[in-house]
């Protein structure tokens, strides 16, 4: 018996990925989406049933409206109930705003931001019918500070997410909680530019008090804790994994 359903939104790689296998080895039945490496979703979903974990992967465009209703029609025609909603999926922009056009602009912020949004909306009718139901979004260390080797799009974004996470865990209280996770510098592709050296990725370790860059696997960690019962008493609250970074 499963102990719970979870979707995670951008799970084929990275953090994404890392809240799957989290999930799955704790007994979850775990659906997924991804958008364009279906190589990747393959390999998830391997790792999955590695893990013997049980569930499916689906593609989906969390910015575009009908991409996300489609996916919630297969997804609730599947299973049950939806006990965790993981808002993962995301894209990142490197440039100031002397070089950030509006089209990127607009884009950074409507799948990391509108994208959130789009899906908790359309996944609500199955969260509501879960015994118990939680709602974890990604955020950013880039949507609480000013300080970040990000743009000025995702920095806006995540802070979006932020304010869209507080603003929830009031409005859908007491059935449901809503937190956020804020990491820092993760080792993933996203950000494989800022560390593909030893000298980038000391330099990036030394912004950090503890003297290191974060790992998919400490979001994880901290998603499946804010995600499950056994975080009860907490909602509206966001949960830095960064290293020491915001106290600097």
């Amino acid at each position: 018996m499963v102990k719970g359903y979870v979707l995670v939104t951008g799970g084929s790689r990275g953090i994404g990925r890392a809240i799957v296998l989290k999930f799955s080895s704790e007994g979850y039945y775990v659906i997924f989406t991804y958008l364009s490496r279906l190589d990747a979703a393959n390999e998830t979903l391997r790792m999955l049933r590695s893990v013997g974990g049980d569930g499916f992967y689906i593609r989906m465009d969390v910015s575009d409206e009908l991409s996300v209703r489609k996916c919630y029609e297969v997804v609730s025609s599947k299973i049950p109930y939806l006990n965790v909603l993981v808002n993962n999926a995301g894209i990142l922009s490197m440039k100031g705003i002397d070089e950030l056009d509006l089209d990127e602009w607009e884009r950074v912020l409507r799948v990391n931001l509108t994208g959130t949004f789009l899906v908790t909306k359309y996944f609500l009718p199955l969260l509501r019918k879960a015994p118990w139901a939680s709602i974890v979004n990604i955020a950013s260390l880039a949507g609480q500070t000013g300080h970040s080797i990000t743009s000025v799009a995702y920095c806006a974004a995540k802070a979006g997410v932020i304010g869209l996470t507080r603003r929830l865990a009031t409005e859908l209280a007491p059935k449901i909680r809503v937190n956020a996770v804020a990491p820092s510098v993760i080792v993933t592709d996203m950000v494989r530019d800022v560390l593909d050296t030893p000298e980038k990725r000391k330099r990036v370790a030394e912004m950090h008090p503890l003297k290191d860059v974060g790992k998919p696997e400490d979001v994880a960690e901290a998603v499946y804790f804010l995600a499950t019962p056994k975080s009860r008493f907490i909602t509206g609250q966001v949960l830095g994994i960064n290293g020491g970074r915001l106290i600097c």
